[in-house]
């Protein structure tokens, strides 16, 4: 899978996001990005996902019905239980006759079966994330788009789901763009590390070093 934007432009009244900006994204592979808050990230993740439209710029290599999203918040529904959840945003993806399966499946994979009939408001915030990455992984997506998602779990439980995650992903080959302003957090995910500069937005390192090694580096340009 290999995505390429183009010359995209972005802004918000006086403000200039994205100016002719360019960037390419490609393989089966997590790609960090990381910059100080409000530089531009999560816009550019909505920007790819059809939430926000640009002025301008050509996205190519991707469509909707390529994308699972995991946003910041969980967004599920407080009056449905956890299999009602996953049911409800995975129907349009299976037919009746797959789809318990499918649901029982990624309950499985995320270590939630045995909580399936709760309701999210008894859940801690750890297994309430658990549900939104097993419903990312729930849709047959070749991308998954990952927005600050663990910023609000306490330092070992985030780190126990990004395992967990990480795991998900060596089953089940997909390309990840995940958005952080946590540096520990991206290099801790073993992939690419594309520094952005506020704004309009630039590129102002792209890391391949898996390695601790790379982090005063990056500090450097941040």
């Amino acid at each position: 899978m290999n995505i390429k934007i183009k010359n995209l432009n972005k802004s918000y009244g006086n403000e200039i996001v994205f100016k002719d900006f360019n960037i390419d994204f490609s393989d089966e592979q997590i790609n960090c990005i990381v910059g100080k808050s409000g530089c531009g990230k999560s816009t550019l993740l909505n920007i790819i996902a059809g939430l926000i439209e640009a002025q301008s710029g050509e996205i190519s290599g991707v469509s909707m019905n390529d994308i699972s999203y995991i946003f910041q918040e969980d967004r599920l529904i407080e009056w449905l239980t956890v299999r009602e959840n996953l049911e409800l945003a995975l129907k349009r993806y299976f037919d009746n006759s797959t789809l318990t399966n499918k649901v029982n499946e990624v309950l499985k994979l995320v270590g939630i079966y045995d909580i399936k009939d709760k309701y999210p408001n008894k859940l801690s915030g750890g297994m309430r994330q658990r549900i939104n990455i097993a419903r990312a992984f729930g849709k047959p997506s070749k991308l998954i788009l990952m927005d600050e998602p663990f910023k609000s779990l306490d330092y070992k439980l985030k780190y126990t789901i990004i395992d967990e995650f990480k795991n998900l992903l060596n089953r089940e080959k997909r390309m990840v763009i995940l958005v952080t302003h946590d540096l520990d957090e991206a290099i801790y995910f073993r992939g690419n590390i594309i520094v952005f500069r506020d704004k309009p937005v630039e590129i102002a390192g792209v890391f391949n070093n898996k390695l601790e090694e790379c982090k005063n580096e990056v500090l450097k340009i941040m």
